[in-house]
């Protein structure tokens, strides 16, 4: 089980994430762009260094739902390989059976 501290970080850098998503992507167009003058991308760079450093999507870790852990991660079901091991040894992952394990 993951620490309830580390659980709730993910949360609150998923809301930074979603918040602050738009500007990022008029900020990363405005540096990439060839129509501007250096000293605009310098201002857009300087503008995008200064948004939370949270509000990056890279720093976004998955999870599993059942119980924090953040290796081994499933993006199909969204579990952990222990979870998902339990879910399949239970039947509940369709496609798979107890035999595959």
């Amino acid at each position: 089980m993951a620490k309830v501290s580390m659980v709730e970080r993910e949360k609150k850098r998923a809301l930074l994430c979603a918040k602050y998503r738009v500007r990022r992507e008029k900020l990363k167009e405005a540096i990439l762009n060839i129509n501007l003058s250096d000293e605009e991308k310098w201002e857009a760079l300087q503008k995008l260094q200064s948004l939370p450093r949270d509000s990056s999507y890279s720093r976004h870790r998955n999870r599993c739902r059942q119980c924090g852990r953040s290796r081994a991660y499933n993006r199909l079901t969204g579990l952990c390989r222990i979870h998902m091991r339990s879910a399949v040894m239970n039947g509940l992952v369709p496609g798979m059976h107890k035999a595959s394990w």
